[in-house]
């Protein structure tokens, strides 16, 4: 009888132990810091189409992972290893394999902030917005230059560009290049609200003609925002007289040379829809991705007479304004001056 008291006893101590083991051993998978040991934390990226193996051979790669055994063998009982999803990863220092996989398994991915503004062209645009993305910036670059794509979002392949407003905007990293478009058309919808829509039509604009202005606004204004409506009124008066509007910034984009400083009588010789000086109306694209206050400049314009401008001899980013051209010669003249006592070029 004593015998098989001791014998129970050993059994439930001998369990209790295995039991307190196991449960540590449990504890020690799930909870202890296993990923960026006594480091900062960082990304782990997983692209589109990557297998568990491929999340563990970044994870050894970039030295995130102490002890690959134990996240293996807790991401098989989470049933993570057929339930890989892209994305960008936050791995916290000393973070565990439970807290990892829960969030890797779930696809509770770190949101990527996107700004872009001053851009010209669109090997920029595709630059800019890829290259924190997995979005590849040539196939995006080809979509913006393929008719079939850009006309369902109501552009053709010049004024495509009109669809991008600068702004911050949250994406995913796992973003592709056709849900890029995607979430920018909605934006580019969001922002034309009727209100707008009735401003644009109220001056015989487009939406699309409204952001075309409105880039040559910001080339002509980009600092000084508080001028940017008077310049769009002076534009708007000239289109209304047919006049050319005769704006430098369409000839330095029609050129592609952004460095120069002073346009030339030769320079207006240019054979070139953009060139504003032989040819009257808008352009037929946008000459850079316009501000929202220089976008909202041209549908809320200053209404006066000046039909003339020319940068202050003082070089503020202000202009002189004009409403006869004899004035804008002698506005001309004191510019001229300092740019020459300058030796600006």
């Amino acid at each position: 009888m004593f015998k098989s008291k001791k014998l129970v006893a050993g059994i439930i101590i001998f369990v209790s132990v295995m039991l307190a083991t196991l449960s540590f051993y449990f504890y020690q998978v799930a909870k202890a810091p296993n990923l960026q040991v006594d480091k900062e934390d960082r990304y782990l990226l997983i692209p589109t189409g990557a297998t568990y193996q491929t999340v563990i051979d970044s994870l050894k790669s970039s030295k995130i992972l102490h002890d690959e055994l134990s996240f293996s063998f807790l991401a098989k009982l989470l049933d993570y290893q057929e339930a890989v999803k892209p994305g960008k990863y936050l791995i916290k220092k000393n973070m565990g394999n439970r807290e990892a996989l829960q969030m890797l398994r779930a696809g509770r991915q770190t949101p990527v902030k996107l700004t872009f503004n001053n851009i010209r062209l669109k090997n920029e645009l595709a630059f800019k917005l890829c290259r924190y993305l997995e979005a590849d910036s040539l196939q995006f670059k080809a979509l913006l230059n393929t008719t079939p794509v850009v006309t369902q979002y109501g552009f053709d392949t010049t004024t495509i560009m009109c669809m991008f407003l600068p702004n911050t905007y949250e994406f995913f990293w796992n973003t592709s290049a056709q849900q890029l478009l995607d979430r920018m058309n909605r934006e580019y919808t969001k922002f034309w609200t009727e209100e707008r829509k009735q401003k644009a039509a109220s001056i015989n604009f487009t939406p699309i003609q409204v952001s075309i202005l409105a880039s040559i606004v910001e080339a002509e204004q980009a600092r000084k925002n508080d001028e940017k409506p008077r310049v769009a009124g002076l534009y708007i008066n000239r289109l209304k007289e047919n006049m050319p509007l005769q704006a430098d910034p369409t000839l330095v984009f029609a050129l592609k040379n952004f460095s120069l400083k002073r346009i030339l009588k030769g320079h207006m010789q240019l054979e070139s829809p953009y060139n504003t000086y032989k040819y009257t109306g808008l352009p037929p694209g946008p000459i850079n991705l316009p501000t929202l206050a220089s976008i909202n400049a041209v549908l809320n314009y200053e209404k006066h007479d000046y039909l003339y401008m020319c940068a202050k001899e003082d070089f503020s980013g202000y202009h002189n304004f004009a409403d006869n051209f004899e004035d804008h010669l002698k506005n001309a003249r004191l510019y001229q001056k300092a740019l020459n006592a300058a030796n600006i070029r």
